[in-house]
């Protein structure tokens, strides 16, 4: 066996064929490392940089809401916070615990509210490119549940990730929703990608395929980003950071979809173009951060979150309608929201935070 392997070896090696295919690659990886290419991210947050760090989808709220969190430990991350809430248009809970727990390759996250509902988060590192994470929640009533696993693989000029959502085989074939993408660095500037979607609700039904195309271009100091789905959507968004402590966003969503009347469409119909555009602006003060954002539809929208005590923080949120205000309409078209996060940890855990910001260690797989 040994001696086969030793052949198996000195084939690979001294064959014609095998070192042409070896000395290309290598001849293709130095110009790689050549170009200075960087990692560009993954395809779901081609436009991070707008839709979550300038706009308010992610920080809208309405109600009255408290946060009330106590940490145990900064190196594992451990902590347990109790959320209340009243008034919500969104449909939050009157009460939600939570529990965190992190380390450098483990990440844990789990919530319960008073209705019973229960969501987890577990992500694990197995390398420091290789991610998996996994997403579940469950609800008393039947047919609530999901689940979800992610696995993203980092490269030096790329990534690759590849989803499943509620993925099964008990019904004797493939069923559920599965995602897999490619955002590749072209330039020091810019990356191209795609992102193809394969689902089947039951193995009596066939299969839907979709095929999206991504680019994402940063400049200095702005990034500019297009997708183009199957569906006939296109999304454009574009980012700037003005100074050190403003920056702005612009979003564009059109919608192609076939329409009554008019001329170029199948069988006489038209296509329908419905389209969006958001504006938002993003301010860092002090103790402070200022959200706000208008888009097409007269919809203005915007967060205070203001740190009134070192551990204390207080924000406000507000939504207005403007083209569908009226005198009768302006208590269902307003929305306001007003928000207390107090966190409470003790003088070891600041120690162990200073020691922790001084440390190399990375962070949880979040």
């Amino acid at each position: 066996m040994a001696e086969e392997k030793v052949t198996m070896m000195g084939f690979m090696q001294d064959n014609v064929m095998m070192t042409a295919i070896r000395d290309t690659y290598i001849a293709f990886s130095e110009r790689r490392e050549a170009l200075g290419l960087s990692n560009p991210g993954t395809v779901d947050n081609v436009a991070r940089e707008v839709q979550k760090d300038v706009f308010l989808k992610n920080y809208m709220f309405t109600g009255l809401r408290a946060d009330l969190t106590k940490p145990f430990s900064i190196s594992p991350v451990f902590h347990v916070s109790h959320a209340f809430a009243m008034g919500s248009q969104e449909g939050l809970p009157p009460y939600t615990f939570a529990t965190l727990y992190g380390t450098p390759k483990v990440f844990l996250q789990g919530n319960v509210d008073n209705e019973g509902q229960f969501s987890g988060r577990a992500n694990y590192r197995w390398t420091d490119a290789l991610v998996t994470k996994t997403n579940a929640q469950i609800s008393p009533g039947p047919g609530q549940a999901m689940f979800q696993v992610d696995n993203d693989y980092t490269g030096k000029d790329f990534t690759a990730s590849l989803k499943a959502l509620n993925p099964s085989i008990l019904e004797g074939g493939l069923t559920g929703i599965y995602i897999t993408s490619y955002l590749q660095s072209i330039t020091p500037s810019l990356a191209v990608g795609l992102e193809m979607m394969w689902q089947r609700a039951a193995v009596n039904t066939g299969p839907d395929t979709a095929v999206s195309y991504v680019a994402k271009y940063k400049g200095k100091d702005w990034i500019a980003s297009a997708q183009l789905q199957a569906q006939g959507a296109i999304s454009t968004s574009y980012w700037r950071r003005l100074t050190e402590k403003v920056e702005v966003g612009a979003d564009l969503n059109l919608q192609f979809q076939p329409g009554m009347g008019g001329r170029g469409g199948l069988m006489g119909s038209g296509l329908r173009k419905e389209g969006t555009t958001t504006l938002g602006a993003k301010y860092d003060f002090r103790n402070s951060t200022f959200r706000a954002q208008v888009d097409s539809t007269g919809r203005l929208s915007c967060l205070l979150e203001k740190r009134v005590l070192p551990y204390v923080q207080l924000s406000f949120a507000g939504e207005l309608d403007q083209f569908k205000v009226g005198f009768r309409s302006i208590q269902q078209q307003a929305k306001v929201g007003l928000a207390v996060s107090v966190e409470a940890p003790n003088e070891e855990l600041m120690v162990q935070q200073d020691n922790a910001m001084s440390s190399a260690a990375p962070p949880p797989p979040f």
